[in-house]
């Protein structure tokens, strides 16, 4: 079986799985092989396309776009967390199911880990993907006005890097162009908005340090990848959902980072998991879906997602995950 035949049955298969233990799904008539059926009949599955080489390391992505591209759909670009150290984009595929469902196609991205290279180039590949998804919208059927990133954790991060930075931070290298990388809203999961504040003091996590490494300047470099250094008027509205018993990412820095971006008049919301821990240990089973419908409601009050449109039967939680 070829990597295509073999990642288009993975998905199929974790579907049908993920629908049979959840107890989400609100359209009773459709069965998990049904609405796996459905997702296969809308959508091409395309693994690993290349969208950069650099540190002699090809950066890829996976397309999950529409099958009729004339008419573009909305977009979310999902990237992964793992503290910038570790992680996987595969390892998402199910954490991507409701927002396929929603009507988005999606855009699964992989970049450059510490181990191929310390910052910013996490940092200067996610905002590559975005340039790469924006010019070959048309190719994929990818409506370019509404174009949302996502992330977890330390893609959290970079979800919020790739949304906010200006082009006058530099931070474009890898990809040069045209100065309008934008995007419509930012659907943050439990990440980090102040580098420097995990480098030192009581905050220090071993992730952030590995991915600064020793480089005597290592706090400037900090803060210059710090979304809540980018803060201004005019940002894409940004939903953040966070545990206040997170002890990977500050719960602090959310709330931080809600009150600078309303301060700033940025269109912004902090859905608080009580008790919510960090990653798999965020959210218990109701809590993640109603993060997802937070989710839904915070896009299609943006105009991002069509309002006419049912809701999602993608898993909330399945079983394992």
């Amino acid at each position: 079986m070829n990597t295509l035949s073999a990642r288009r049955s993975l998905l199929v298969g974790a579907c049908v799985a993920a629908l049979a233990v959840s107890s989400s799904v609100v359209r009773a008539q459709e069965t998990p092989l049904a609405w796996a059926a459905r997702l296969e009949n809308t959508y091409r599955i395309l693994p690993n396309v290349t969208y950069l080489t650099a540190s002699n390391w090809e950066a890829r992505l996976d397309l999950f776009v529409t099958r009729t591209p004339e008419t573009p759909l909305p977009t979310l670009i999902f990237i992964h967390g793992g503290g910038w150290t570790g992680g996987a984009k595969e390892g998402r595929d199910l954490a991507i199911l409701p927002y396929l469902d929603m009507g988005m196609n999606v855009v699964n991205v992989e970049y450059r880990l510490a181990r191929v290279a310390l910052a910013p180039a996490a940092v200067e590949d996610c905002r590559c993907a975005l340039r790469w998804v924006i010019q070959h919208a048309k190719e994929y059927g990818v409506d370019t006005s509404r174009i949302v990133v996502a992330g977890d954790s330390a893609g959290g991060h970079l979800a919020m890097t790739t949304g906010m930075l200006p082009a006058s931070a530099g931070l474009d290298r890898q990809c040069p162009g045209p100065d309008n990388l934008k995007v419509a809203a930012i659907v943050n999961w439990y990440g980090i908005s102040d580098v420097n504040d995990l480098l030192d003091g009581p905050n220090m996590k071993a992730y952030a340090v590995a991915w600064l490494g020793s480089a005597p300047d290592r706090e400037q470099i900090a803060k210059r990848l710090s979304p809540l250094t980018y803060v201004r008027p005019g940002l894409p509205p940004v939903l953040t959902i966070h545990g206040d018993a997170d002890p990977t990412v500050p719960y602090a820095q959310s709330v931080r980072l809600h009150k600078a971006l309303g301060d700033a008049g940025v269109p912004n919301e902090l859905m608080t998991i009580p008790g919510g821990k960090h990653g798999f240990d965020c959210c218990n089973l109701t809590q993640r879906i109603n993060a997802y419908a937070k989710i839904r409601e915070f896009l299609t009050r943006h105009r991002l997602l069509d309002a006419s449109k049912p809701p999602s039967t993608a898993p909330a939680r399945p079983q394992g995950w």
